[in-house]
């Protein structure tokens, strides 16, 4: 996993005034837990650009007052109308203890359903992980060469080596649906089933409108 440095400073205060404060002088309050004691400091928003805007995950450098934290981000927060940073956690990581963490989804190859007219259709962005940080990678990959049009990856097709996956074994990740397209290549295809099946529908259609008239017709009686 890739690392990030982040410089920080300690508070001498915490409250809501002292964060309006901070926010006002675009510095964004932050809190490190999981270590002796819950750590709250501050960190200038611009250090965030390349962290939380990617697609990718990072082993956190804190640097906090010149002591060094080794960390993850578990949680940001954004305000509602201007989106800037208002508030973000850290977990402190330690060697040979295990982190839980959301990594990016990364797909991979060409799927042969996407070839035939097929679309993509993807549930999950990211997976909630559970491993060593040692062995946590930046994104995880999914090959998805072999889904023809109707299959999908569940959580549970997936696995990764030295990780434990945390989300529901039967959520799907990724599928490939038909689309319109292939619908129109079937027609000109398979023309005899086509109509076969339009006909029946038709005549369900013609059922459905004779019993409702008949059942007005009761009703009047």
């Amino acid at each position: 996993m890739k690392t990030y440095e982040i410089r920080g400073s300690l508070r001498r205060e915490t409250g809501r005034k002292d964060a309006r404060d901070l926010r006002n002088r675009e510095l964004v309050p932050c809190v490190l837990y999981g270590g002796e004691k819950n750590m709250h400091f501050s960190v200038s928003e611009k250090q965030f650009k390349n962290l939380v805007f990617t697609h990718e995950s990072f082993l956190v450098k804190l640097d906090i007052d010149g002591e060094k934290y080794d960390a993850v981000m578990k949680d940001i927060q954004f305000h509602p109308v201007s989106d800037h940073i208002i508030h973000v956690d850290f977990a402190q990581v330690f060697p040979g203890k295990k982190v839980t963490m959301s990594l990016p989804i990364q797909l991979t190859g060409t799927s042969a359903g996407i070839l035939a007219g097929g679309k993509l259709r993807e549930r999950r962005r990211t997976l909630k992980v559970r491993g060593l940080v040692e062995h946590m990678p930046d994104h995880l990959e999914i090959d998805m060469t072999g889904l023809e049009i109707g299959d999908s990856l569940k959580v549970g097709d997936i696995l990764y080596d030295n990780l434990e996956i945390l989300d529901p074994q039967r959520a799907m990740v990724v599928g490939v649906v038909s689309s319109r397209l292939v619908a129109k290549g079937l027609r000109e295809a398979l023309p005899e089933e086509v109509e076969a099946a339009e006909a029946a529908a038709a005549a369900a259609e013609v059922a459905a409108e004779e019993a409702a008239s008949g059942d007005e017709e009761e009703k009047e009686e």
